[in-house]
């Protein structure tokens, strides 16, 4: 633990001491579902390098949907002290002063201004790069609801669809000089945990609730949290390859009804989502206001930002899709054109700049036949058109964004 932390901190116009000294019992956590207690001390490493303005600026722009982190952080000119849910003082930051330079962030992965320049004809030249294919798919994509069949048509599955995707993109990023690591590589979960090991702690988490609620959320913290988790572990240990960017594989959908009998969507649409727009019960989590600041201190959301914007042109151009939009309220903020951010797990966990992509609707009807007729080279006519396969313009899209991104933003 580390020693005594102090700083003095102005709170509502009033002087506020706050000292916390390491040891004793640790208190009951208060974290997200599977979450554990933070360790506080790793936050030691970011002092001076965010002002004051770059600290509140980005807790109120785009980290944040409304005032209630002025609960958890005590900001005044010389730095923050981080409060627990128990309003414990947990540790302190201090900003960098005015005129003083910054030291770089300590961080896992490298900004593109970071990197040297790229030879001709390899414009991802040592760029580390993940590949998390979405969902889990084959036997699983039933249990994980994001399925769904028509007759005897082939399944459109979520998680089928992004590994196929995943395995286009693989060797087009390598070709261009990219390190590319595959998170998952076949149709089975990456935890090796299963609905079963979670019932008691879904009969602790919903007292009194009926056994089918309790079953459904305990393979929810199977498929989707536990699988998360794992995957988050998988890329953020330490090792030769520490990503400089994760690319989350999805595909959208608009609610569909039942999976034998689904509702077809007249819309078809694409946005990327980046990390943030916590909402107030989400910041009370100890784990995860540790991890947003990880995120903020880290200056994530600037090289997010800048490359998802090149991801999204490159999506317009090539897919001809329009930009999604949320309704007014739902818990995102909008970053830019097809960019909102938004506090999912994996953006979350994942200690590097992530991009969730989420072209397509899958039970639109025009994606439906590009689905039925699988992955193939050249053009095809479906749907009346002469098209690519879905899952090449898809990887398409995203070479060329990031082909653009980082040919224009690495050092000169």
């Amino acid at each position: 633990m580390p020693l005594a932390v102090a700083v003095f901190l102005l709170a509502a116009g009033v002087a506020v001491y706050l000292h916390f000294r390491g040891g004793g019992p640790a208190p009951a956590p208060n974290v997200a579902d599977l979450g554990a207690s933070p360790d506080w001390s790793q936050l030691e490493r970011y002092h001076g390098v965010l002002t004051r303005r770059e600290f509140e600026t980005a807790l109120g722009n785009f980290y944040t949907l409304g005032p209630e982190w002025k609960s958890y952080f005590l900001v005044d000119s010389s730095g923050v002290a981080v409060l627990s849910a128990r309003s414990e003082p947990v540790t302190a930051i201090s900003f960098a002063r005015g005129g003083e330079p910054k030291p770089a962030p300590p961080r896992p992965w490298r900004p593109a201004s970071a990197l040297p320049p790229a030879p001709e004809g390899r414009p991802l030249e040592g760029v580390r790069i993940a590949i998390d294919p979405g969902h889990i798919g084959g036997d699983f994509a039933r249990l994980e609801e994001r399925w769904y069949q028509i007759g005897d048509s082939m399944p459109v599955a979520e998680g089928d669809m992004t590994l196929i995707t995943a395995r286009l993109l693989e060797p087009r990023l390598k070709a261009l000089g990219a390190e590319v690591f595959l998170v998952r590589d076949r149709a089975a979960p990456v935890t090796n945990r299963r609905p079963e090991d979670f019932m008691a702690y879904a009969r602790a988490e919903r007292p009194g609730a009926p056994e089918t609620e309790i079953a459904r959320f305990a393979a929810r913290l199977s498929y989707r949290t536990a699988e998360i988790r794992a995957r988050a572990r998988i890329i953020n240990r330490d090792g030769p390859f520490r990503p400089d960017l994760v690319l989350c594989l999805h595909f959208n959908a608009e609610r569909w009804g039942a999976p034998d009998d689904p509702r077809f969507s007249p819309r078809n649409h694409f946005h990327i989502i980046l990390h943030g727009a916590y909402m107030a019960a989400e910041i009370a989590h100890d784990d995860e206001r540790f991890e947003l600041l990880h995120k903020l201190f880290q200056g994530v959301h600037l090289e997010e930002a800048a490359v998802a914007r090149e991801v999204a042109k490159a999506f317009t151009e090539h897919t001809g899709l329009p930009a999604y939009r949320y309704p007014l309220d739902a818990p995102a903020i909008r970053i830019g054109p097809a960019l909102w951010a938004r506090n999912l797990l994996a953006n979350r966990l994942y200690r590097c700049p992530v991009l969730f992509l989420e072209p397509y609707v899958m039970n639109n009807r025009e994606v439906f036949e590009r689905v039925q007729t699988g992955d193939y080279e050249g053009l095809r006519e479906v749907a009346g058109r002469m098209r690519k396969s879905l899952y090449r313009e898809y990887a398409d899209a995203a070479v060329a964004g990031l082909v653009n991104y980082y040919r224009s933003a690495r050092t000169p």
